[in-house]
C-alpha cells in the first residue's frame, strides 16, 4: 500500500533556475509577467531571482528590479550565493534567501572557484547573522546524489553537509539531484534517511530530468515523506557546471501527476500551462513537455 500526503507544495524555480542560464535575454518585463501568471496560477512559493555578478549571469542583471516590482505574495526566495549577493539582496527587501553549496569539491570548485569546505566556511558566519535577524534561509544542496566529474556520491557525505546547515539554523533544506543520474531507489534510501535526521527541518527534493526519471525520483520522495518538490514551468533550466545535464522537471508533469494520485498542491494546471505558453516565444527552444503538449493540443 503506498503511503501519499493530502497535500504537496511545489516551489516553482523556473523564472530563476529555468531563465537563468537562457540564451536569449528576457526582458525585465517579461520575466514579471512569468512570475505574475505563475502566482495566478496558484504558485506560493519561488524562486524570484538571483544576486549574482551580472558579468557572470547577465540574465540575472535585473535582480534588483523584479524584487522591487513584483507583487508580493507567498514566499518568494532569491539566490544569494555570497555575502556581496546577501546584502544586496536585504537591501532590495528580501527576506527569504537561498544559499547553495555542492557535496562534490570538484563540481563546487567548478561552480564558484571554492572546495566545499571553503564555501562552507564563508556561509557559516553570514547564515547565522541571517537567521538571528529573522530571514528565512533555505540551503541547496548540488550534487547531492551524483558529480559529472567525481561520479556516485556517498550518502553519508550529503547528510554531513546537510548536518552542518541544520546545525546552523537553516529552515529548509533543497537536496538536488543536479545532473538527473540519481534512481528511485537512491532516492527513497537518501530522501528516508534526510527525514529520519531532520524531522523539523523543510526538506525538498529538487530532480533534474536528464534520464526521464524525474517523476519516479518524485514518487520515491513521497512513498520517504517527503512532500515538497522543486520544480520549473516548461521544464525550462539546466546547469552550466554540469556537463550533460538537461532542465529541470517540468512544474506541469509534476502537478498533474501529483493530482492524478490525489495529492492537492492549490495549483490551476491549464493556468499554470497558459503560463508556460505566454514564456515560450523568449526562450530559446520550444517546450515540449507531455502536459504542455496536451494543452496545446486541447486549445
Amino acid at each position: 500500500m503506498f503511503i501519499l500526503p493530502n497535500s504537496a507544495t511545489i516551489i516553482e524555480v523556473g523564472p530563476r533556475d529555468g531563465l537563468q542560464n537562457e540564451a536569449k535575454v528576457v526582458s525585465t518585463e517579461h520575466k514579471l509577467q512569468f512570475i505574475e501568471n505563475l502566482q495566478q496560477a496558484g504558485v506560493q512559493e519561488m524562486e524570484l531571482t538571483s544576486f549574482v555578478s551580472p558579468k557572470w549571469v547577465p540574465q540575472m542583471a535585473d535582480a534588483k528590479d523584479i524584487l522591487a516590482n513584483v507583487e508580493k505574495t507567498g514566499r518568494q526566495l532569491v539566490l544569494t550565493p555570497n555575502e556581496k549577493g546577501i546584502n544586496a539582496a536585504l537591501e532590495s527587501g528580501a527576506r527569504a534567501v537561498a544559499v547553495f553549496v555542492g557535496v562534490s569539491n570538484t563540481f563546487n570548485k567548478k561552480n564558484i572557484n571554492k572546495t566545499t569546505d571553503e564555501s562552507m566556511k564563508a556561509l557559516k558566519p553570514l547564515i547565522l547573522q541571517l537567521k538571528q535577524d529573522g530571514v528565512f534561509v533555505r540551503a541547496c544542496i548540488s550534487t547531492a546524489f551524483h558529480c559529472p566529474f567525481e561520479g556516485a556520491i556517498e550518502p553519508e557525505d550529503t547528510l554531513s553537509l546537510c548536518q552542518q546547515f541544520v546545525g546552523w539554523g537553516v529552515d529548509e533544506l533543497s537536496v538536488a539531484d543536479t545532473i538527473g543520474m540519481a534512481t528511485p531507489t537512491e532516492s527513497y534510501e537518501l530522501f528516508s534517511q534526510l527525514k529520519e535526521a531532520f524531522p523539523d527541518v523543510l526538506m525538498t527534493a529538487h530532480f533534474h530530468d536528464t534520464r526521464k526519471m524525474a517523476l519516479a525520483n518524485i514518487f520515491a520522495a513521497l512513498q520517504a515523506s517527503v512532500d515538497r518538490f522543486d520544480s520549473s514551468a516548461g521544464g525550462l533550466g539546466g546547469c552550466p557546471f554540469a556537463p550533460g545535464a538537461t532542465g529541470n522537471v517540468a512544474t506541469e508533469d509534476v502537478v498533474n501527476m501529483l493530482h492524478q494520485m490525489g495529492i492537492e498542491t492549490g495549483i490551476d494546471l491549464d493556468r499554470l500551462c497558459e503560463a508556460v505558453q505566454k514564456i515560450e516565444p523568449y526562450v530559446s527552444n520550444p517546450v515540449d513537455t507531455g502536459m504542455y503538449r496536451l494543452y496545446k493540443n486541447r486549445a
